[in-house]
């Protein structure tokens, strides 16, 4: 299996360095560089990409389930390298959006697939940890590489040849992952689409340490909507920078976000719990404030290198955190059920952050989501107290033990 995860571990790598650059310097520059896009315009293409993602969500879960990551993740990819291509003919934010629609719907599942692996690649619980940590290594350091190769691309050839990045680096994944081993999972009996989908919801929303887990990762991904909308604006109006500066920013966010990943397995056990996710929650609002709060190129870099570490301890985190409480039938659908969450959270925001800007400024909304995430996390601290006592998990340095009550049974059927 050594080999497999290696294979895994390089595909979740070069696939995600061309999607970052295409996401980070190709949607935005083109949308707010070339195409001179409004606020309302690029919420109009954040809620596009949000609200296929989701679609894409869902459909990947029950795929993951009922046949395998691996097939699942080669099909998506297949499938991107068109979805990629098109956002080069779009010459209005008209033609971007519905192409940015179809961008998102065709590459939610690779992160479905990719979320869903490590499970499948190991039946010792002591090892997802590292496997996940690795994984999320991997695609932490794609967003560092993917936005610096992006800022070369548009500084050497232009924004276009991003997506043609994107095209080929979705090629080498498939070919990476044509040979990966996986283990046999337990799987129930397929019925319709919508009673599997019924079904991992049902599992999900009653068992309240998964409940508490998704929702956490709600809360995160409820800033960076917001953010997503906000960002390009940041860069462009309030700092006055140029796309290549927003471009290596976002690199040096990456390098956090690996470093963060990283380190994971050699700090204290007690972070991998309900309310060591908490407590990460909550000063990643700090991060995010420092990112934001003055007009120096140098901070906000700073800024993002340290909010960037603190996501990358929250990602593997939670990820390790599902996998335990997940029974093998129900892993993809799970792991769907967090990634639809995630997409919501980017859509929400959307509906808000047009009148806020209007009303109060880029800057002041984005210091607002920084306190958001403080004050969530408070709040999960204290009712994580109760999920770690009903779910304890005894963690060692760089692995993870699962220990279930015994009172209250896990099982893939509500």
């Amino acid at each position: 299996m050594q080999r497999s995860i290696r294979l895994v571990v390089a595909a979740r790598l070069v696939s995600r360095v061309g999607g970052e650059a295409a996401f980070f310097v190709g949607l935005w520059g083109k949308a707010a560089y070339e195409l001179d896009a409004t606020t309302w315009q690029m919420t109009g293409l954040m809620a596009a990409l949000a609200v296929a993602s989701l679609v894409g969500s869902a459909i990947a879960g029950v795929f993951v389930d009922r046949f395998d990551p691996r097939r699942v993740l080669i099909g998506a990819e297949v499938l991107f390298v068109p979805a990629t291509l098109a956002l080069i003919t779009a010459d209005s934010m008209a033609q971007l959006i519905p192409l940015a629609a179809l961008f998102g719907v065709v590459s939610a599942p690779t992160f479905t697939a990719i979320s869903s692996f490590a499970p499948y690649l190991t039946d010792d619980e002591q090892r997802l940890a590292s496997i996940n940590s690795a994984i999320e290594s991997a695609g932490m350091a794609a967003v560092f590489l993917g936005p610096a190769a992006g800022a070369l691309v548009v500084g050497w050839w232009s924004v276009d040849a991003v997506f043609v990045l994107d095209a080929v680096t979705s090629v080498i994944a498939v070919i990476l992952v044509l040979t990966v081993v996986m283990r046999d999972v337990e799987r129930t009996e397929s019925t319709s689409f919508v009673a599997e989908a019924r079904a991992g919801l049902a599992f999900t929303y009653g068992h309240p340490a998964l409940r508490y887990f998704v929702l956490g990762t709600t809360a995160i991904w409820l800033v960076f909507g917001a953010f997503s909308v906000l960002e390009p604006f940041f860069f462009r109006d309030v700092l006055g920078a140029s796309l290549e500066t927003l471009g290596w920013v976002a690199s040096l966010f990456g390098v956090g976000l690996f470093a963060g990943s990283y380190v994971l397995p050699r700090l204290p056990a007690t972070l991998v719990s309900a309310r060591g996710m908490a407590a990460v929650l909550a000063v990643n609002g700090l991060g995010a404030f420092l990112y934001a709060a003055t007009d120096s190129i140098v901070i906000v870099a700073i800024g993002g290198i340290v909010w960037g570490f603190l996501i990358g301890l929250f990602a593997p985190i939670v990820r390790t955190l599902l996998h335990l409480h997940s029974p093998d039938p129900l892993i993809g659908r799970i792991s769907s059920i967090n990634q639809m969450h995630a997409e919501v959270a980017h859509l929400l925001p959307l509906l808000a952050v047009p009148v806020l800007v209007a009303t109060f400024d880029v800057r002041p909304v984005m210091l607002a989501t920084g306190w958001f995430l403080v004050v969530a996390g408070l709040v999960f601290f204290r009712a994580g107290a109760n999920v770690d006592r009903a779910f304890p998990t005894h963690v060692e340095v760089g692995d993870l033990e699962r220990i279930h009550p015994s009172d209250e049974p896990i099982s893939p059927n509500p």
